[in-house]
């Protein structure tokens, strides 16, 4: 059997609010979201498919997938989108969708919502341990 018959695709979701509506602001929240969603999953970026980032339209200053740019990905494939605005929404908050190519015998993500967005998905919260 080959490396390859034990390879699965899992998707890492993860959001957090942004503090103010600046590009550092924006691009500092999301690389401090990608790296807690990669070290909280044992994640090795070259093993990341594609990241596909959104936020909310009060985020009007930058686009939150050029922190993924900082890190040195620059081989992955992003793509950014803006949300409908929801009345109540949680306001100033970028969310990701990861998608990692995994060998691991348990592929169960661990998914990282940090700070205020902690409460948009409380069931797919866990410990935040790594894998």
């Amino acid at each position: 059997m080959s490396d390859d018959d034990n390879k699965t695709m899992i998707g890492i979701r993860g959001a957090i609010q942004v503090g103010e509506n600046t590009v550092s602001g924006i691009e500092s929240a999301t690389v401090e979201l990608l790296r807690a969603m990669v070290e909280r999953n044992g994640v090795d970026p070259s093993s990341l498919l594609a990241i596909w980032i959104t936020q909310t339209p009060d985020l009007t200053v930058a686009h939150a997938a050029a922190g993924a740019r900082r890190l040195g990905w620059l081989d992955v494939p992003l793509l950014g989108a803006q949300e409908s605005a929801i009345e109540g929404d949680l306001p100033r908050t970028v969310r990701v969708l990861m998608l990692v190519v995994t060998t691991t015998s348990e592929p169960k993500p661990n998914h990282c919502y940090l700070g205020a967005t902690a409460a948009l998905r409380q069931d797919l919260i866990e410990t935040g341990k790594p894998r």
